[in-house]
């Protein structure tokens, strides 16, 4: 047995740094957490300090029982758990669990896992730090009595199964809030005066814009006409030194912001790549505030520019933090190695890896240097004047590796100035030709709906959570259900184009698609019910300067400067009295709005959220008739919805026409549209309107379906049609009825019989043994068809790839 036991939190951070240490020391894992607050009410204390109990969880006895075992045996023990909050905690939960004693126990923290950072934090070991544990422990008990209260309140008072969140109920909040500021908008037009001009001697054309828009067509058409037999010069010609600055290295938010815009991954999916690569040792810590760069990196840096790309890339920049909890002594996200400009692993990694390792060799090169030119264009029948300008690069500097993204990039650039475009020589009084003018509508745009990493920026704005909380906020609000990420169609609008045309001014309407959202954040009816109730009864909670506030103390608490206890109790107070009020004296919640009245029968028409979600409702409870009703379609929402589209949805389900003898009938469900027949169900492509299928259309649909189940067939058994080998997402697996049974690693398909079915089936864990026989007792006796032969992998192909074990 090893002298010293070292813990760390996920297997492939002990995996590297075992490597790195000799022969005294054994590397294990906790695996995260290895004991959480009791699932019960009793979990909090809140009349004894909020004194909390824990559990040892089933899934982590064995792990802490074979910890205490060598923790026993070895002379000591070193806990090495990340340098964060959430760390420091799990160290501490160790030491409790573990029975640890303070003579034979050390902390020890490092932010990237090289073999000189882990040596040296082995010569400078400490102890647990209990300012930091008290701020987790205090976030962690606040959490809970909001969620533990909170919740049951809902239950009673909106719709059973939600709950709520004193950071993600914030989140829900912006994007409600967004949601409606977009129902709001009116897009007012206006109309953009751009003209392509011609040098009369060198004929070279280049482009100008008139600065500001005409709110009016007639305005605009004037001002084309004046401009037919009008002359053109250069007035003033203006060229100005620019310089453009590199960014600061990434911090945890801007990494999942810059990883959302440039590689399309989702925050969750940033920080699971991010926590890979950082366990392999590939960069730095991951969950940071800070954009300091330590004198050592610096330096790395700077001889990696110098001898890639020569002394006048380099500048030395040294950035400041200006969240007031960053820790300065904390790096920002950088490559543990300047020197190795991409990894092996490649793939979504490797891309991540990459993009970390420009952003942070871009921050110490040099400012791009430009040379912007603007002329103004005199117009002799008018008073206002064209602009044209164009840009030159001198010089690329930290361009020569990266350039920052915004969450501006994907919108249209048809309103956007080209201003690095490259303008022609042109000198002051220089005549110019008009080659042609057009005066375009132009709409304003509504605010943009929040993309996952647009939101982080807003919440790392409000001071809302930290850098550990951003991932998993984002990912709770979309499981509950509250908010969607999906992409929606764009409408099509119509626009007017002026043009000169000879001597005469010509319009021509034309049409565009707008609106199209991609990868964009959407509140659900039900995450809209629930944010209204909490923000009428409960809107100190989910107040964005409250819940700031909250992260300023968690801070202030992890400097020592407040007692985590006396902060919980002075909110404890208030908000268990509110809870108490709201089971009293608060209405049940519906979000129940009023149509009209159904022409037919003169019932109310009204819309609301019903047990599985929005629907509209023809009639009322007390009527002798019972109530029809019909769920609201994708991208419908009760606050939005007319009379006349919810009418609309009563013409579901119809019959569209008859195949093989049956009625085939398109209808809406939980999961979309759907084609019903012969009992069997056929859903709908996502671009087929269901009012609109034709009986062609739903026999094809029928047909496309049933081909597809046949070629996922690899081969039917004779003993029992219900057993078959079919191709998966994962490669060959066996199903038997119900049954899903994996066949074992290394298996000639070809070799595989009826009884070998029937063993996996027996034995596999995940089936169930009962449903395996009773298949068997009801095998036909007459030999089942076969599925035409196909040529199939010997091996069972791909396996699904394991999680990384993450620190929740």
């Amino acid at each position: 047995m090893a002298k010293n036991l070292l813990i760390v939190e996920s297997p492939a951070k002990a995996k590297t740094i075992e490597g790195y240490l000799g022969k005294d020391f054994l590397v294990k894992s906790s695996y995260g957490h290895i004991r959480d607050l009791v699932k019960t009410d009793d979990a909090i204390d809140t009349e004894n300090d909020f004194k909390q109990k824990y559990e040892v969880p089933s899934d982590k006895k064995a792990v802490v029982s074979e910890l205490k075992k060598l923790a026993k045996a070895a002379e000591m023990v070193w806990l090495a758990s990340d340098e964060d909050r959430e760390g420091e905690a799990i160290s501490w939960h160790l030491f409790e669990t573990l029975a640890l004693s303070d003579d034979k126990t050390k902390r020890i923290v490092f932010h990237e896992i090289t073999k000189p950072a882990i040596l040296k934090a082995i010569d400078q070991p400490r102890r647990i730090d209990y300012n930091l544990v008290n701020a987790q422990q205090a976030r962690r008990v606040l959490d809970r009595l909001v969620g533990f209260e909170l919740s049951p309140v809902l239950w009673r008072k909106v719709k059973p199964s939600l709950s709520a969140g004193r950071v993600q109920s914030v989140a829900v909040r912006l994007i409600v809030e967004r949601e409606r500021d977009i129902n709001k908008f009116q897009a007012e037009a206006s109309f953009k005066i751009v003209a392509q001009f011609l040098t009369e001697n060198a004929n070279e054309q280049f482009k100008a814009e008139l600065p500001h828009r005409f709110s009016k067509k007639e305005d605009a058409s004037t001002f084309l006409k004046e401009c037919i037999d009008a002359a053109f010069q250069v007035n003033s010609l203006e060229k100005k030194p620019g310089k453009r600055s590199p960014a600061a290295p990434f911090t945890t938010s801007t990494l999942q912001q810059e990883a959302s815009r440039k590689l399309g991954y989702s925050v969750a999916r940033t920080m699971q790549l991010a926590q890979r690569l950082y366990e392999a040792g590939h960069i730095t810590y991951m969950r940071t505030d800070s954009v300091n760069l330590s004198d050592t990196a610096i330096q790395a840096a700077e001889q990696e520019i110098v001898n890639a790309y020569g002394d006048k890339y380099h500048k030395l920049r040294r950035f400041k933090t200006k969240s007031a909890g960053a820790q300065e002594a904390h790096e920002a996200i950088r490559p543990t190695y300047f020197s190795t400009h991409s990894i092996t692993e490649g793939g979504s990694e490797g891309r991540l890896y990459e993009l970390i390792w420009k952003r942070a060799i871009a921050s110490q090169m040099s400012e791009a240097e430009f040379e912007k030119t603007t002329a103004k264009i005199a117009v002799s029948t008018r008073k206002e004047e064209l602009v044209a300008s164009g840009e030159v690069m001198k010089f690329d500097g930290f361009l020569k590796v990266y350039m920052e993204s915004t969450d501006d990039d994907s919108d249209s650039q048809s309103d956007q100035n080209d201003d690095n475009a490259l303008l022609p020589p042109l000198s002051k009084g220089q005549s110019l030709a008009l080659k042609s003018m057009q005066a375009t509508e132009r709409f304003s745009r509504a605010p943009a709906r929040f993309t996952e990493a647009s939101l982080v920026k807003k919440l790392e704005e409000l001071g809302i959570g930290r850098p550990s909380t951003y991932a998993p906020t984002i990912s709770t609000i979309q499981n509950r259900g509250y908010v969607v990420k999906e992409d929606r169609d764009g409408r099509e609008r119509r626009f007017v184009v002026l043009s000169i045309n000879k001597q005469d001014v010509e319009e021509q309407v034309k049409t565009e698609m707008t609106g199209a959202e991609r990868s964009k954040m959407f509140p659900t009816d039900i995450g809209v019910l629930v944010n209204d109730f909490l923000v009428e009864h409960f809107n100190d909670i989910i107040d964005y300067h409250f819940t700031a506030k909250v992260e300023k103390e968690f801070d202030e608490i992890a400097q020592g400067e407040k007692e985590w206890t006396k902060m919980l109790s002075e909110f404890y107070g208030p908000f268990h009295a509110g809870i108490q009020d709201t089971l009293e004296n608060a209405e049940r919640a519906t979000h129940e709005r009023q149509l009209g009245a159904d022409p037919e029968t003169g019932k109310p028409v009204s819309v609301r959220v019903g047990r599985f979600g929005p629907l509209v409702q023809i009639g009322s409870a007390d009527d002798e008739e019972k109530p029809r009703f019909a769920s609201l379609r994708k991208g419908q929402m009760i606050e939005t919805i007319t009379f006349d589209e919810a009418m609309d949805l009563f013409k579901l389900p119809k019959k569209v026409g008859v195949f093989e003898e049956k009625e085939m009938t398109v209808a809406i469900g939980r999961f979309g549209p759907y084609i019903r027949h012969a009992s069997a169900f056929f859903s709908l492509p996502k671009d087929l309107d269901p009012m609109d299928v034709t009986e062609e259309q739903a026999i094809e649909i029928i047909k496309e379906k049933r081909q597809k189940d046949i070629d996922k067939i690899i081969r039917v058994f004779e003993e029992n049609e219900e057993a078959r080998i079919e191709n998966g997402r994962w490669g060959p697996f066996i199903r038997l009825g119900k049954q899903n049974i994996k066949i074992p690693k290394g298996t000639e398909i070809e070799t595989i019989t009826y009884e070998d079915v029937l063993k996996w089936a027996d034995a596999d864990p995940k089936g169930k043994a009962k449903a395996a026989k009773k298949a068997a007792s009801t095998a036909k006796k007459a030999p089942a068809k076969k599925a035409p032969a196909k040529k199939a992998p010997a091996k069972t192909g791909k396996k699904t790839p394991a999680k990384n074990k993450a620190k929740k």
